[in-house]
């Protein structure tokens, strides 16, 4: 990918917001994992080097934390990096899937400093437990809402909308409304990892015209109900509910402002590969190791984090580059662009683009043409058909047959502290 050089202006940039993938050991195999989760890297931070770690984001300005995983609590340090964050005065919130968080558990992360936490809920407990590939696995999110909860944790939840689950939007909201939570982030299963294994769990771009109006719908709702309802960075964009979609007050007027990849945002994966987004497709956008250079150093100098600190509408192609918003939208999300194309600047999960070519009657269907290699964040490659509107869905097997809970039953309670877990 080439760019346009533009001067970098430093001051500007800093990690503001960190995705910190602390371990890939995890107690799901779920199918749409992007980082294919499961058994810890070999060579995995260990606490000494990710509490250095957290002063170095503390002292680039860094001002939240998301751990996840994998399993964040699965690694031994979890609550030691927790506490370092508090001590730093940086906010503290987890992912999870929920499947282990006990009330003793929830306790622990309470008194290290955790302050919010976000349960992975990705339908009703049928389709949820196959998506996530282990039965019970939907019972086991709900009661770690409620341990959260109880422990003084302010709770939230995230959706991966795709073909699986999109009919479900509704009842499932009902359900989590009645958990107490927060805050819901609602995004779409982009095909990385396992989910590029399974290209027919992934949504055709022409699925953004029922399922934005209904999260727009929802959204406006849950303002009434005390809930935060925010999309993921690859839902959107421009399309006539996009300043409902973005804004956190009820009649704010945001909008998308571009990929923060490599400007506001950090990830960080377990062994200490740095990229602009933890999401990113590591091949190509890893920019360093902080075993081998200060997160300061990296960040300043990687010209693999700073990609979205030089784009402009040049680097653009396809529909993107001849979009009424493509200089503020820059394209959209980075990471999902890539993993359906290819490369960045072109992406066809836009709400604008599908109303834009809904009203000439056409639409873009993506099909499937090379496979991913299997490793954590790759992805295979798609074909951008345009066709009618109203062509005729292609004959695809169903979505939910591809989700077979394939996972052996554990034979007894999990040991959530013991460092020789299976993951």
């Amino acid at each position: 990918m080439t760019h346009r050089r533009v001067p970098i202006v430093p001051e500007r940039w800093f990690p503001a917001y960190v995705i910190w993938e602390l371990t890939l050991r995890c107690n799901h195999a779920c199918h749409h994992c992007g980082s294919r989760a499961g058994v810890a890297r070999p060579d995995e931070l260990d606490a000494e080097e990710a509490v250095r770690v957290v002063h170095e984001l503390a002292d680039l300005g860094a001002r939240e934390v998301v751990l996840l995983g994998g399993e964040a609590y699965l690694h031994p340090g979890f609550l030691q990096v927790i506490s370092a964050l508090r001590d730093r005065g940086v906010a503290r919130q987890l992912t999870t899937g929920g499947r282990d968080v006990t009330p003793e558990l929830a306790r622990a992360m309470a008194a290290a400093g955790l302050q919010s936490a976000s349960v992975s809920v990705d339908g009703l407990e049928a389709t949820h437990d196959r998506i996530r590939n282990a039965a019970g696995s939907h019972r086991a999110a709900l009661a770690a809402l409620g341990a959260l909860s109880d422990a003084g944790i302010r709770t939230g939840s995230t959706v991966n909308l795709n073909r699986a689950n999109r009919g479900e939007l509704e009842p499932l909201y009902d359900v989590l409304k009645a958990t107490g939570i927060a805050a819901w982030q609602v995004q779409l299963t982009a095909p990385l990892g396992r989910a590029a294994d399974r290209t027919d769990l992934v949504l055709q771009p022409y699925d953004l015209l029922d399922l934005v109006p209904r999260i727009a719908a929802l959204k406006a709702r849950a303002h009434d109900d005390g809930i935060l309802i925010m999309p993921g960075n690859n839902l959107g964009y421009f399309g006539p509910e996009e300043a409902l979609l973005r804004s956190y007050e009820r009649g704010g007027r945001d909008h998308f402002a571009g990929c923060q990849a490599g400007r506001l945002v950090l990830g960080i994966e377990s062994q200490g590969d740095l990229k602009g987004c933890l999401s990113l497709p590591s091949a190509s956008y890893v920019g360093g190791n902080v075993r081998r250079r200060p997160v300061a150093e990296i960040w300043r100098d990687a010209e693999a984090l700073a990609f979205t600190r030089r784009r402009t509408r040049a680097d653009l192609w396809g529909f993107c580059q001849s979009c009424d918003f493509a200089e503020p939208c820059l394209a959209g999300c980075t990471f999902t662009a890539h993993a359906l194309l290819g490369r960045a600047g072109n992406n066809p999960y836009c709400h604008y683009r599908a109303r834009t070519l809904g009203k000439r009657g056409r639409r873009e269907r993506l099909v499937p043409i090379t496979a991913a290699s299997g490793l954590p964040f790759d992805s295979g490659r798609f074909e951008l058909i345009e066709e009618p509107l109203d062509a005729p869905e292609a004959p695809i097997a169903e979505a939910d047959a591809l989700l077979r809970i394939t996972q052996k039953p554990r034979k007894g309670p999990a040991q959530v502290a013991s460092t020789d877990r299976d993951g």
